[in-house]
C-alpha cells in the first residue's frame, strides 16, 4: 500500500477504513520493516524533542548568536499573562510555541524540522497549544504528527519543501498545511476534511517568497512561522464547518509547484530580493556577515 496524491491517501483511507494518521502509519511499517511499536516510539521521542524545544525557547529571553532574533516568545508569554490580548487561547498559545521553537533553532538548540529548520515551529506550536488548551493527551499528538507526515510526503514528492527549490511557499506553506492537516484529525475531523484544510491553508500562502536577511533562518521566517499557525488553525476551523476548497487539494500542490518553478533566483533563499534587499536588511546583513554578499 502506497500513496503518492492526495486522491490515493483519501482512496487508501476508504479502502482501509482508517484515519490519514493511520494510513501513514501502515505505509512507515511497510516501507522499514519496523514494528508498528518501533514506529510510534520513534515517533513519541520527535514529539518530546518539540517539547524541549518549546520548553527552552519559552524561558530565555536571550537574542540569538546573530542579534537579529531572540526573546519574543518570552515577551509573547508576558503580554499573554495580562489576560487582555486579542486572539483565543490556542492561537495565542501557538504562537507563543512557535515563537519558542524557531528561536532555540536560531540559537543552535536542538528542533525537529517539519518540514524543515525554517517552518519548524508551526507544528510544534499548534500541537502543544491543543494539548494544553483542548486537553488533547501525547498519544493522540503523535498521531497528528503522522497526519502532518502524510501531507508533507504528497507535498514533498510532488513539488517541494525547501526554500531554495519554491520559495517560502514550500515552507512556511506546506508545514501550515502539514499542521491544519493534523488539527483536523486532532479535533475527530474527517480525512477528507484534513486535506480540505491542508488545501486551504496551502493556497493562502501560494507565492510566499523566501527572502532571508542575512540569509538566515530569522527575519522574517519566525514571525512567519508564528502567523503560519493562525493559518493552520482557521484552516482547520474552515474544513470543520463543512466549507471545501474549490480547487482540489492535488492541484493546489501543483499549482505552488509551478510557482515555485517560475520564481526569480533572487527569491529562492538567496539574500538577494524581497526583504533581504531593502536598506534595513542590507545593513543588517553587513552587521552579521562583515560585507555584503
Amino acid at each position: 500500500m502506497d500513496f503518492t496524491t492526495m486522491t490515493e491517501l483519501l482512496a487508501c483511507c476508504h479502502r482501509e477504513q482508517k484515519s490519514i494518521a493511520d494510513i501513514m502509519l501502515d505505509v512507515e511499517q511497510q516501507k522499514s520493516g519496523r514494528s508498528r511499536e518501533t514506529i510510534i516510539e520513534m515517533m513519541t521521542e520527535r514529539l518530546i524533542k518539540m517539547k524541549r524545544a518549546v520548553d527552552q525557547g519559552v524561558a530565555d529571553p536571550s537574542s540569538a548568536p546573530s542579534g537579529i532574533s531572540g526573546g519574543d516568545a518570552y515577551r509573547m508569554k508576558a503580554y499573554l499573562e495580562k489576560g487582555d490580548f486579542l486572539s483565543g487561547a490556542i492561537i495565542a498559545d501557538s504562537m507563543r510555541f512557535a515563537f519558542a521553537t524557531s528561536e532555540t533553532n536560531a540559537r543552535m538548540g536542538v528542533i525537529v524540522a517539519t518540514p524543515t529548520a525554517g517552518s519548524a515551529g508551526i507544528l510544534p506550536g499548534v500541537l502543544f497549544s491543543l494539548h494544553e488548551n483542548a486537553n488533547i493527551p501525547y498519544d493522540e499528538l503523535v498521531k497528528g504528527l503522522f497526519t502532518a507526515s502524510a501531507i508533507g510526503y504528497v507535498i514533498a514528492n510532488r513539488a517541494f519543501i525547501s526554500g531554495a527549490a519554491g520559495g517560502c511557499q514550500a515552507e512556511i506553506g506546506s508545514a501550515t498545511a502539514m499542521a491544519a492537516a493534523a488539527i483536523v484529525e486532532l479535533k475527530k475531523g474527517t480525512p477528507e476534511q484534513a486535506v480540505q484544510a491542508a488545501a486551504i491553508a496551502l493556497k493562502s500562502l501560494l507565492g510566499l517568497v523566501c527572502d532571508p536577511v542575512a540569509g538566515l533562518v530569522e527575519v522574517p521566517c519566525i514571525k512567519r512561522n508564528v502567523i503560519g499557525t493562525s493559518i493552520a488553525i482557521s484552516s482547520a476551523d474552515i474544513a470543520l464547518a463543512g466549507i471545501e476548497s474549490r480547487i482540489p487539494c492535488d492541484e493546489v500542490v501543483g499549482a505552488m509547484y509551478e510557482i515555485g518553478k517560475s520564481m526569480p533566483r533572487a527569491l529562492r533563499e538567496t539574500a538577494l530580493g524581497g526583504l533581504a534587499a531593502t536598506p534595513t536588511g542590507k545593513q543588517i546583513q553587513k552587521r552579521v556577515m562583515g560585507a555584503e554578499m
